[in-house]
């Protein structure tokens, strides 16, 4: 038996049922626009965890090091 690594002990058989409900309840127009909105929101999430490493690294390098 298969287990996605970030769901844990879901299977591929509740990840079905669960995946029927939520198209039972928000309907098929719906939960592609969703989907879109959570692709968005994780993409908006990576640009900004780019966007600090490069701040911070741009920071490391720009200060100047005190040898008193």
């Amino acid at each position: 038996m298969t287990h996605l690594l970030f769901l844990g002990g879901i299977g591929m058989q509740e990840l079905l049922v669960v995946l029927l409900i939520v198209l039972l309840l928000y309907g098929g127009k719906k939960v592609p626009e969703m989907m879109r909105g959570l692709g968005q929101g994780v993409k908006a999430f990576k640009d900004g965890m780019n966007e600090e490493g490069k701040s911070s690294e741009t920071t490391e390098k720009s200060e100047p090091v005190d040898t008193k």
